[in-house]
């Protein structure tokens, strides 16, 4: 069972013909040959992108347009915050199952218009402010490094991109390795939560342990500890790490993401730490120790 992509899914690149857009595109290609399939524009179509290391892709000028020719069923978008949100909707109007949105600043209120519009659609939004998803040898959807990476039996789910890079890391340089790793973003509005992944860890048989990044602000940690929670009683479990980014964050402080702020008595880290330890996640001292104490559980 795979988790979001797999090696047969068909991507298309919204922002292709950007810097980022081609860096990255040129970094998918490069992975288990990621089938990248298209770019779109909407001045740009009918031509072709023509990457440095001689790859070519087409050019639409809609996702629509893009999707009917060559069956994609994933979009990732590259584009400037002030179209992001415009380019999601393009990609929900157009029906594609997976969207991805890497854009960092995408307005919070552009957010809001656009979950309304998510929410009643059959497509699932990854992100904004996110470095993708990325299955092992299979296949690279975004910014993720795939040399860290190894096949093997964690499904990674986190809020931080560096942090995600690090579990990878540890993970990898621990023997057990990753079947998916998942960075949902850490912008207070976005399309997939912690929840929506520990459901598809959960039911994955190939995913044997979870390790979950959280940071402080928000309460989406300690739904996530109480979705657990109550799994565990029904019988449904599997060893799990957690980690809480921000701890020594002073009230009112922003720490790097939009979402990550302490505000009155909701969002702080030990709160969140306490809802783990008490679903029986084993959070982790320090993210230099992650695959050390995944180790720890998997021997306890």
């Amino acid at each position: 069972m795979s988790i979001l992509i797999n090696q047969d899914t068909k991507i298309i690149v919204q922002g292709l013909t950007g810097k980022t857009g081609s860096f990255h595109t040129e970094q998918a290609l490069a992975y288990h040959n990621t089938m990248m399939v298209a770019g779109t524009h909407p001045k740009k179509g009918g031509t072709n992108w023509n990457g440095s290391n001689g790859e070519t892709l087409p050019i639409f000028t809609t996702v629509a347009e893009a999707k009917e020719v060559t069956g994609a069923d994933a979009s990732v978008i590259y584009v400037p915050p002030a179209g992001a949100a415009s380019a999601i909707e393009e990609a929900i109007e157009a029906e594609i199952p997976l969207i991805i949105c890497i854009t960092e600043g995408v307005p919070v209120l552009d957010m809001v218009r656009v979950k309304a519009k998510l929410d009643k659609s059959n497509s699932r939004l990854i992100g904004p402010n996110c470095p993708g998803v990325l299955t092992p040898e299979q296949c690279k959807i975004g910014i993720m490094p795939g040399s860290i990476f190894q096949k093997g039996s964690v499904g990674v789910v986190s809020r931080s991109g560096t942090l995600t890079y690090e579990a990878v890391y540890q993970t990898s340089q621990v023997g057990l390795g990753q079947t998916t790793a998942v960075g949902i973003g850490g912008d207070p509005v976005k399309g997939t939560e912690f929840i929506d992944m520990l459901e598809m860890f959960l039911a994955d048989d190939e995913t044997k342990q979870i390790i979950m990044i959280g940071e402080i602000g928000g309460s989406a940690e300690e739904e996530a500890a109480q979705f657990i929670k109550d799994e565990a009683a029904k019988g449904r479990s599997k060893p799990m790490v957690g980690f809480i980014a921000g701890r020594t964050a002073p009230p009112g402080r922003t720490m790097g993401h939009a979402g990550a702020i302490v505000s009155g008595s909701q969002g702080g880290a030990e709160d969140k730490i306490a809802a783990m330890e008490a679903a029986g996640i084993r959070v982790s001292p320090s993210p230099a120790r992650l695959g050390t104490t995944m180790m720890d559980v998997l021997k306890g």
